[in-house]
């Protein structure tokens, strides 16, 4: 016995419910990830949502030079990077202190000062706090490349009810592939062990064994094999950074008037760091008419 042909209509009811079938299918299954350009540009921003690397073509970044009063840490942070770049043993890096004393900015002038060096260069790749249990994902997605990538991460701590610590220390050191050869870890934050002690007593008061649940949330700082510690600065390096960015713009007053008005500017921020010394010279070269360029 013959089917009956279908209509017209029967056939493009069918259609239509395929279309809906295949855009359902096509928003659970996620898109296939970009094989990244890795030669695009030095520095990359993870985007987890499409599982790739955004290119950034100019690194916003000081001259390593300009970078005053932490010496001992600048000399720390780029031999572990000049290592890690020539394919020696090298550290994952937590650099933690003081608000505005330059951590983040080392982490990017120690990576442009390795890469002027010369060889193969080291990419620096930032991943934003909020997408760092997609730290697996980027570590997947650069794993046999190449190249040799700087995972940073900036201002990286965390809450009450955040678990996403764990991945952090899983993909640090956990798991069964490991963190990869090509591949180090470097992260700024205020707090040396990434989470609020109140966070940290509570876990003591709670846990029936207290030394086991702190020693769980501490743990995670020891991923990080290099502790480099950022302090409030004194008032003479304060005026040694205010002195570096003037005289590397060129921007012309008399010596002793600018200590007078950096010391004024601080005492109205209440406080001394970088961060502060930056943001009089922008104010000062702005008084003055003159571009901050170069």
């Amino acid at each position: 016995m013959r089917a009956k042909p279908l209509a017209d209509k029967d056939i493009s009811d069918i259609n239509q419910r395929l279309d809906r079938l295949i855009a359902l299918i096509e928003r659970a299954v996620p898109a296939a990830a970009e094989t990244p350009d890795f030669e695009a540009a030095d520095a990359f921003v993870w985007q987890p949502a499409g599982r790739r690397l955004q290119p950034v073509r100019r690194v916003n970044r000081v001259d390593i030079g300009l970078l005053k009063g932490i010496d001992r840490a600048r000399d720390i942070l780029t031999d572990n990077t000049e290592r890690f770049a020539k394919g020696l043993p090298a550290n994952n890096v937590l650099l933690w202190g003081a608000r505005g004393m330059g951590k983040s900015s080392l982490v990017k002038s120690a990576h442009a000062a390795v890469n002027a060096a010369g060889g193969t260069p080291l990419k620096l790749v930032e991943i934003h706090r909020e997408d760092i249990e997609t730290l697996p994902d980027l570590m997947a997605a650069v794993r046999g490349s190449k190249y040799r990538f700087i995972l940073f991460c900036d201002d990286l701590s965390f809450d009450h009810d955040d678990t996403s610590y764990k991945s952090l220390k899983a993909a640090l050191e956990g798991g069964v592939e490991g963190r990869p050869d090509n591949v180090a870890f470097y992260a700024t934050s205020n707090r040396r062990h990434l989470l609020p002690r109140d966070m940290m007593e509570n876990e003591r008061s709670t846990a029936i064994n207290p030394g086991e649940a702190v020693e769980e949330k501490v743990s995670l700082s020891d991923r990080f094999g290099l502790w480099l510690g950022f302090h409030k600065c004194s008032q003479d390096e304060y005026l040694a950074m205010v002195r570096g960015y003037v005289g590397h713009f060129g921007l012309k007053i008399a010596d002793e008037a600018l200590v007078a008005d950096a010391l004024e500017w601080s005492t109205t921020r209440g406080a001394r760091s970088g961060r502060v010394a930056w943001q009089y010279v922008q104010d000062l070269a702005g008084r003055l008419g003159v571009p901050l360029t170069g």
